[in-house]
């Protein structure tokens, strides 16, 4: 292997890698004492001169990455100190998100009192909440990156929802060494200690310069492109992005960091040729290295030292130092440095969907375009993106089950304007700014002005039907072959039956559905926390009861899990919207399921349907609104062979809150499912009363997620139900569902499943029986494992 040794060559890099990824793979961790065998084995296997050297790395990958798996698990607060009154003392880290009514920001804990000092040194997500307005106490107090302050909080562990298709919060956790997430406690007893200091301070203090400076709305996106600072960006931006394929370069993405890396070094190697003199003290190649490396450093500090930079930074590095060796490296040899770097820098970085999208690009990149700068400019540009659309499409879909058609041409405007103008420019103006304060106002003000010419029509893309392809998820296996099918693809003119390559894509494109056949149902018990959602599907139609709650401090479970779940399960259209009543926690994310996917009929009860009106979305021609309906005992249709009917409320009945919650019964010839609301112990007993062989089940969603004023001893017995599904959230304050009636379930004969444990459920009724399928359990992860 030219340029390289074997002890950092491409086998050991791709054996290192395959190492970290299996033990990241697993479930569970290994003993500690096994990772350490295995870790001092893997060393001295690698360093050993002998054929086998790849299988010493791939030992010390898994090892590497278990032990500092481990460690970032062993950040987490302990189980005694969890949803306790701590006072806290600490710096605040990175940029805090102001909305309208919380603030979220990274807190650094330098110390804590009493039991809290457990805690010192740990890095905890903190929300201060303002539920009375401005006029709370908390509310005149404006959090400031790099401020010291003192708290009182109530912290748990980092826990996410799980769902198909949803944000892995835990993971991000993870990823983030994150210890803790929680909230202010009495946060008018706050004390802030010391002003802002250090880097991010600076950060936000030129931010709200480039806000000042550019009246126009584009300055958020100066910001994000000058300083990361991606607080100013809306939903509907982020829309727009994911919907061209620009998320890559909003930010100080790793690609602007190459960039303005090797622009410095280009403009040294000028300087060098100008001054040959120069090169006496230090030859030119490598004084283009050095230059290239520091500017990748102080732009990774304008970001923060996000992640994606860090992992760019290092990449520079590795090529900077091929430089300064003088040893002649491939393309492939020096990629093969920067992943291993990266891997022993940090081996939980295979989690993020960056660093797969980084390196699979640039391996895509070298193996496919001509290493000689033979062909024309243009020709090459286009040639690297298509390269890049068909090798990286496998790994988009699997990363974020969606593909943009739009984005291949969105890029081709994006790349060489945003990247090679508006950074630029968003550059100097910090730069001049830094240096002489009122002078970086031109820059920012072209640079704004040129994002414009672009962002419009990017718009118009995104709103088009050539812009995002939602996908279903698919089988795991299912990327390997489209990645077998892209090699294919791109492999020289002249190689037979590329055309046939487009069958190994057609697993991940056009994956199963799953879908019940005539006569069956499927339910799945969407996790949403503290709320519910249940998707009801036939073999042709689907009906969504319930959509999850919406909070004020910015959490909607619509669009963070309800929205992305149904896509993930294959759902294009709702044939029928039901809201069991008008709380919250049921009726929340309707807004954002009624803006994603068209509906046929929405249903609520009567006296309750406010909130289904103020959701529903604006008539236009391309969206279809749903029609209005009252859901009333009595009402029966039937779907593909799968009877469904109204048990509650009656005509006359009178708007009662949570007891006024629709009932509905959906029966097969395989069995029958009983989704219930909210109602408690008084609507139980009637229905038991009025309709005793209507009320029998064997499925039946808890009412009222199991509180205690519901699930009456005579309601359980007359549903017969051989499994009870709960929709509630983790260690929730309401104590649902309540031990006295899970025990009352169980007593029954009925097997009792919860959300908070098992994620999202799927539950099927169908001539093989009753078949349940747990999303924590059927795709268990390495960061939901127990605590050790």
């Amino acid at each position: 292997m030219s340029g390289t040794p074997a002890v950092l060559g491409v086998g050991s890099a791709a054996a290192l890698l395959a190492g970290a990824g299996a033990c990241l793979s697993l479930p569970a961790l290994p003993p500690l004492f096994l990772l350490w065998g295995l870790g001092i084995t893997g060393v001295c296997g690698w360093l050993w001169p002998w054929r086998g050297r790849w299988a010493g790395v791939l030992l010390f990958g898994f090892a590497w990455a278990g032990l500092q798996a481990g460690g970032a698990m062993a950040l987490r607060i302990p189980p005694e100190l969890e949803l306790r009154p701590l006072t806290l003392t600490g710096t605040v880290a990175e940029l805090p998100q102001h909305d309208a009514r919380r603030t979220r920001f990274l807190f650094v804990v330098e110390e804590g009192q009493g039991a809290a000092a457990e805690l010192r040194g740990r890095r905890v997500m903190l929300s201060w909440h303002d539920e009375h307005g401005a006029q709370h106490p908390g509310a005149r107090l404006k959090l400031r990156a790099g401020e010291r302050w003192r708290f009182e909080a109530k912290l748990r562990a980092p826990r996410g929802l799980r769902n198909p298709g949803g944000f892995d919060s835990q993971k991000h956790a993870l990823l983030q060494r994150i210890g803790a997430t929680g909230n202010l406690y009495r946060p008018e007893r706050a004390a802030r200690l010391s002003p802002a200091a250090g880097v991010d301070a600076w950060r936000e203090e030129m931010s709200a310069r480039i806000g000042q400076t550019i009246a126009t709305p584009s300055s958020r996106f100066v910001r994000a492109l000058a300083l990361g600072d991606t607080r100013g960006l809306t939903q509907e931006d982020w829309h727009v992005l994911r919907a061209t394929g620009l998320t890559h370069l909003i930010a100080i993405s790793g690609f602007h960091v190459g960039l303005v890396a090797s622009a410095f070094g280009v403009l040294i190697g000028g300087l060098w040729r100008l001054f040959p003199d120069w090169a006496r003290c230090l030859p030119r190649p490598q004084a283009m290295g050095i230059a290239a490396v520091l500017a990748a450093l102080g732009y990774a500090v304008l970001a923060g030292f996000a992640l994606p930079t860090v992992r760019t930074v290092l990449m520079m590095a590795v090529w900077a130092a091929a430089r300064l060796g003088r040893r002649p490296a491939r393309v492939v040899d020096t990629l093969a440095l920067a992943l291993a770097a990266v891997l022993l820098f940090d081996p939980l970085s295979p989690l993020a969907a960056g660093f797969w999208l980084s390196f699979g690009g640039v391996a895509w990149l070298a193996w496919c375009l001509p290493a000689t700068g033979a062909q024309h400019w243009l020709r090459g540009f286009l040639s690297a993106q298509a390269v890049a659309t068909v090798g990286l499409l496998p790994l988009t879909v699997v990363l974020f089950d969606q593909a943009s058609l739009a984005g291949p041409l969105a890029n081709l405007v994006a790349i060489p304007w945003w990247s090679l103008v508006v950074v630029p420019l968003s550059l100097l103006g910090t730069a001049a700014e830094a240096l002489v304060p009122g002078a970086g106002t031109w820059p920012w003000q072209w640079a704004a002005a040129c994002f414009d010419l672009t962002w419009p029509g990017f718009r118009w893309l995104a709103d088009s039907r050539f812009s995002l392809w939602w996908l279903p998820e698919a089988a795991p296996w299912a990327a390997g072959m489209a990645m077998a099918g892209a090699f294919w693809l791109l492999l020289p003119r002249g190689v037979p039956g590329k055309p046939l390559a487009a069958l190994l894509w057609l697993p991940l494109l056009w994956p199963d559905r799953g879908l019940p056949r005539r006569g069956e149902v499927e339910l799945a018990m969407i996790d949403v926390g503290q709320g519910l959602s249940v998707l009801v599907r036939t073999a042709r139609h689907a009906l969504l009861y319930d959509m999850g709650p919406a909070t004020r401090g910015g959490f909607d479970a619509g669009e963070r899990a309800v929205v992305p779940a149904l896509r993930a399960w294959g759902v294009p259209r709702l044939d029928r919207v039901v809201v069991s009543h008008d709380d919250n926690d049921h009726v929340g994310g309707l807004a954002s399921v009624l803006r994603t996917l068209p509906a046929g009929v929405a249903q609520a009860p009567p006296g309750q349907g406010a909130a289904l009106e103020a959701a529903l979305p604006a008539p236009r021609a391309s969206q279809e609104v749903p029609v209005l309906r009252h859901c009333l005992a009595g009402e029966r249709w039937e779907w593909d062979g799968v009877r469904f009917g109204f048990l509650h409320p009656h005509p006359h009945f009178p708007n009662l809150g949570n007891e006024s919650s629709c009932v509905l019964r959906i029966e097969t010839d395989h069995g029958a499912a009983l989704l219930t609301g909210d109602i408690g112990e008084v609507i139980e007993r009637e229905l038991v009363r009025k309709s005793p062989l209507q009320v029998r089940a064997e499925v039946v969603f808890a009412p009222h997620h199991g509180s205690a004023g519901s699930s009456d001893p005579r309601f359980v017995a007359a549903t017969g139900a051989r499994l009870v599904l709960v929709s509630s959230g983790h260690r929730n304050r309401f104590g649902h569902p309540r031990p006295q009636v899970v025990a009352r379930w169980q007593a029954a004969g009925a097997e009792v499943v919860d959300t908070a444990g098992s994620g999202a459920v799927q539950v099927w009724l169908s001539p093989d029986g009753l078949a349940l399928r747990e999303r924590r359990h059927a795709r268990p992860r390495l960061w939901d494992a127990a605590r050790r």
